[in-house]
């Protein structure tokens, strides 16, 4: 794969300031490049570790997200660091496969969930599920992991967390359906799914007070407790819950000094009540302007004919405050926390950029954004990151901690 060039910054979009304010990663920063891709459009990357020691990348391809054509796809890094060539692991033509996620479920078993929806309507969302018996090599044909509900559909973006006694702990948002509305993402909420019987059977246990926190991500601390994070509709800061009882009951979500700008955030444990987060360093205080939604140049039979996204007045930030869609996707910044997760006093620049997202069209690549990271820990304690470079292809990031002032003192 050849590199993208890059297009203009189009007028009267500038870089964020807050990115420009950050410590770069310096030394700690070993490895970057992109992946190889096969689509017009990435996005939605996630890693995992294999069973058998790879470094695995998911991610979903296509025309543009919501178009029938988008599906999932899989990368290997070789222990030369070269990453294979794209493998094709989702293919049905009528919905959008989104937000893949793999998970080692024990042994060699692999399991690769992600969404499927009609066109822009997330409250259609399905979760399904491949698994692999051997490491991750072939994959067995789907099934439904989680279906629709009354309310909407069901959609994931973080991976599952196994508990000491053996419980999975699976968070999703629910996409609310709103009678005579196209789903915009005002009215979602996040829950737990829980399984006992290593995914057999699963019960719901809704997070209380979430509206509009969504991606809720999962991460054990070192007493045994529950945190996670979630990402904000209203595109103001990042929130955070806990639990205390392997994921019974949560508290309710409240805002971080982490800003969010209605974009994917994650965060991993790195040993000794460590944590480390990738995230934009943006919220809706850096917008140019603001779009209607995610979808408002798609419609149910592909890519709409229109002149662009239908930007939106601003609306009210109390009830009946609305998902505030456009906010810079960029810079991209990693977070750590030596007192798991209860402060992040250390930020470090990633990748700096204008984030200009205002659009989704990566065919005349208009859209500028680096989002939606994922980040996990290899086996020699560096930091892996991988996340959606302007849409057109997924940046792979390498770092090493035990570089850092802050993780030098911990």
């Amino acid at each position: 794969m050849t590199t993208p060039t890059a297009p203009a910054p189009a007028p009267g979009v500038a870089t964020t300031e807050r990115g420009r304010a950050l410590a770069p990663l310096g030394d700690a920063l070993v490895e970057q490049r992109l992946l190889p891709t096969t689509t017009v459009q990435t996005h939605a990357a996630n890693l995992a570790v294999l069973p058998g020691g790879d470094l695995a990348c998911v991610w979903f391809g296509g025309t543009q997200e919501g178009v029938s054509d988008i599906s999932v796809y899989l990368s290997r890094r070789g222990s030369d660091g070269t990453w294979s060539e794209p493998v094709q692991l989702s293919d049905d033509g009528t919905r959008s496969e989104q937000n893949p996620i793999l998970f080692s479920a024990g042994g060699q078993v692999v399991w690769l969930l992600y969404t499927a929806q009609l066109a822009g309507n997330q409250d259609t969302a399905v979760v399904r599920r491949r698994v692999s018996t051997d490491g991750g090599d072939t994959w067995a044909d789907l099934d439904v992991l989680l279906d629709v509900t009354d309310d909407g559909g069901v959609f994931v973006r973080q991976p599952p967390v196994r508990l000491a006694s053996g419980r999975l702990v699976l968070p999703v948002f629910n996409c609310v359906t709103v009678p005579g509305e196209r789903w915009v993402g005002n009215v979602d909420t996040s829950s737990v799914y829980l399984s006992d019987d290593d995914g057999a059977s699963w019960r719901e246990v809704p997070v209380p007070d979430s509206l509009g926190c969504v991606h809720m991500n999962v991460v054990l601390r070192q007493d045994n407790s529950l945190w996670a994070c979630f990402r904000s509709r209203w595109a103001d800061q990042v929130y955070e819950t806990e639990s205390i009882d392997d994921g019974q009951t949560w508290s309710a979500p409240r805002p971080t000094a982490l800003p969010n700008n209605n974009s994917s955030v994650q965060a991993v444990a790195t040993g000794h009540g460590s944590m480390a987060m990738v995230l934009n360093w943006a919220s809706r205080e850096d917008a140019t302007d603001r779009r209607a939604s995610l979808y408002d140049e798609i419609d149910d039979e592909g890519v709409a004919e229109t002149d662009g996204p239908v930007l939106a007045e601003p609306s009210p930030d109390q009830d009946g405050r609305t998902a505030f869609w456009g906010a810079p996707r960029a810079p991209m910044a990693l977070a750590l926390s030596v007192d798991d997760g209860h402060t992040w006093p250390d930020v470090r620049l990633v990748e700096d950029g204008d984030g200009y997202c205002l659009t989704n069209n990566s065919r005349d690549r208009l859209n500028r954004e680096l989002s939606y990271p994922s980040i996990v820990t290899g086996p020699d304690g560096d930091l892996h990151l991988a996340y959606t470079w302007w849409r057109q292809g997924i940046e792979y990031v390498r770092v090493r901690p035990s570089l850092l002032p802050s993780v030098q003192g911990a």
